[in-house]
């Protein structure tokens, strides 16, 4: 027990929660000064950004042997995943408003907007780890990579078009359409390729950054490199 409070992944989870506490906190205080419910939707939008880290964290507790029951799991995280980075465009909505000033309402967004990347991407950590079980070096990034840029795509769905995860199922038919036609006609939707590339290459400087730092730091807390400090 004592060797599960002291792992990283322990501190890491409760740190996720508190941070999603401040959240929620946050939202549920405007509510209580403004009596308005504007920002409550973004705990649903967390609640989503929750999910992918919850199936990777699955993944990484239990030992899935079946490759057919792995590559379900990621097919179904992959739906997932595009909804951590998505609240970051819930910045469209910061505008002036009598109830609040504006810096309380920044500071609610982006404190959303973090928890829920940071969940997108320990997951994709964990996705990352699974995955290198069989592949290494190059094609390895070069998946990772692939993900991030799928997951912009996912984020100018929802944003733009409107789309989320669940009508996967319940209107399939018609967000198979909307995501065909853009590959067929490419130049008609120069907007849906200008957020998709941007946005990938921004989330991919971002990852790799947050697997940069977090790799450094683990190194660091080795037995062997602790006289280094």
């Amino acid at each position: 027990m004592k060797q599960l409070i002291e792992s990283p992944r322990f501190k890491m989870n409760m740190l996720l929660i508190l941070m999603t506490l401040f959240c929620v906190s946050l939202s549920v205080f405007r509510y209580y000064i403004t009596e308005t419910k504007v920002f409550f939707f973004l705990n649903w939008n967390l609640f989503l950004a929750w999910i992918p880290l919850a199936l990777s964290t699955f993944l990484v507790a239990f030992t899935v042997r079946s490759k057919v029951s792995l590559s379900v799991i990621i097919v179904v995280w992959i739906l997932f995943f595009p909804n951590s980075p998505y609240i970051l465009t819930d910045l469209f909505h910061l505008k002036a408003r009598n109830a609040v000033p504006i810096w309380y309402d920044l500071i609610v967004i982006l404190s959303y907007a973090w928890t829920g990347l940071v969940c997108g991407f320990i997951s994709l950590s964990d996705i990352e780890k699974r995955l290198s079980e069989y592949c290494q070096g190059t094609m390895l990034n070069a998946i990772v990579i692939s993900f991030l840029f799928m997951s912009s795509f996912g984020v100018y769905l929802g944003r733009f078009l409107r789309w989320n995860s669940w009508d996967v199922l319940h209107n399939p038919f018609g967000l198979f359409n909307d995501i065909v036609v853009r590959f067929i006609y490419p130049l008609e939707y120069t907007k849906t390729w200008g957020v998709t590339i941007l946005m990938g290459v921004l989330l991919n400087f971002m990852y790799f950054t947050f697997k940069l730092v977090r790799n450094n730091n683990e190194r660091i807390i080795q037995p062997g490199n602790v006289n280094n400090l």
